[in-house]
């Protein structure tokens, strides 16, 4: 967390957020835009987050404004759950324009980490037979809840209303569903590897030469997924039709 600790120094980050999805309820998903909108508001508030946390939220994104995101990004997140919601193309687009990626072993990350290599991707979590384990073994989110201060204070905080003075309760919609809703994504239990995976992150951030290096890597190591190589697998294995010679 960056409240509170002023002098512990972090690489800034300037989040754009573009979507979110696949939630379990649209109430649910409207809270979790407004907590983040609200964060940002939290951020212009305190002299401790000046210049180190910047939030925009993109309400239409779209291919005409994806053109100026995507080749803006230094890094691009693909964290959801290993088994519960396949990321998209979106990973190798910002991948394509030079973004590093943190996430998990889900969906199309899994094929970009071998294409890129596991040294150039940043990887955290559970894996997907590692998720259902520990939900066959009876997850309880409370145990991490109770083990890990740092969540805790930041999960306390959205529930006592820190980031909606003038309606306390307005996000503990998203407390209960975490917490008393039994954590349906199994969160809390990637958190600890996700922020230890960013300050991996903040390290190599300060190092721009091989941050750059890596970045170039994965621009190359994306030839895999050109709509050249797609089409023409489609043509030969789907469509049957052969390419036309000029």
């Amino acid at each position: 967390m960056l409240i509170g600790l002023p002098t512990e120094p972090k690489a800034r980050r300037f989040v754009i957020n573009i979507v979110v999805a696949f939630l379990p309820s649209a109430f649910l998903g409207l809270a979790l835009i407004k907590l983040i909108n609200a964060v940002d508001e939290a951020e212009n508030n305190f002299r401790d987050l000046e210049g180190r946390l910047k939030v925009v939220f993109l309400p239409d994104f779209n291919v005409k404004n994806a053109q100026s995101v995507y080749p803006a990004a230094d890094l691009s997140e693909q964290i959801s759950t290993a088994g519960k919601e396949a990321s998209g193309t979106g990973n190798m687009k910002f991948a394509m324009n030079g973004a590093l990626t943190i996430g998990t072993l889900d969906g199309a990350n899994i094929e970009m980490k071998d294409e890129v290599g596991s040294d150039n991707i940043f990887i955290f979590g559970l894996t997907a037979e590692e998720v259902v384990s520990l939900q066959a073994k009876g997850y309880n989110p409370w145990d991490i809840y109770y083990s890990n201060a740092e969540l805790k204070r930041a999960l306390n905080m959205i529930a006592g209303g820190y980031f909606s003075p003038g309606a306390p309760d307005l996000f503990r919609p998203v407390f209960d569903a975490l917490l008393r809703g039994g954590d349906h994504f199994l969160l809390l239990a990637d958190y600890a590897s996700y922020i230890a995976c960013q300050e991996r992150i903040d390290e190599l951030f300060k190092n721009p030469e091989e941050w750059t290096r890596r970045a170039i890597l994965n621009v190359a190591g994306m030839g895999k997924f050109s709509s050249d190589r797609a089409i023409r697998e489609y043509a030969e294995k789907i469509w049957n039709v052969k390419a036309v010679e000029h």
